[in-house]
């Protein structure tokens, strides 16, 4: 069996589809950098415009973002459904804004942080590059996973 066969077929994302999945979806992966090494978060955000926004606390989050403001953000999403996946991410610059347009509000009012409460601050990302892939999937080869042992007494 040639292992091509396994592999998912990738495509490259134009950025206006980048920005589309975006907005289909709210939750993403940031990426900071916390004394000196990398660490990754879920964050809940929104597409505003060409830039995303988040709400965040204090904490570890806010405070690598005020140390050093360069940040990635990874979204993605299966439909075994379709057969399909896609990955985009954002690199850029995070900022903490005080923005008060109308339309900011009510995107912000609308987010839902899944620690609801304490999430005073609003962030900005504004990219420097937006990179995306798409997959086509094998569902009957990608996703087999034999049980072993272990899993299989837990399944009895």
């Amino acid at each position: 069996m040639n292992e091509n066969t396994v592999v998912p077929k990738a495509g490259i994302l134009t950025p206006g589809q980048c920005w589309k999945h975006l907005s289909e979806t709210s939750v993403g992966r940031l990426a900071v950098t916390v004394d000196g090494r990398p660490d990754v978060f879920p964050i809940n955000y929104l597409v505003d415009g060409d830039t995303l926004v988040f709400r965040t606390g204090n904490g570890t989050k806010l405070d690598a973002i005020r140390d050093d403001s360069r940040v990635a953000v990874e979204a993605d999403a299966v439909s075994s459904e379709f057969g399909v996946a896609w990955s985009v991410v954002v690199k850029g610059r995070a900022e903490v804004t005080t923005d008060s347009s109308r339309a900011l509000n009510v995107a912000v009012h609308g987010q839902f942080p899944w620690q609801g409460i304490g999430k005073d601050h609003l962030i900005r990302i504004t990219p420097e590059t937006v990179a995306g892939r798409s997959f086509t999937l094998d569902a009957a080869r990608t996703w087999r996973v034999p049980l072993d042992e272990a899993i299989r007494t837990g399944l009895e």
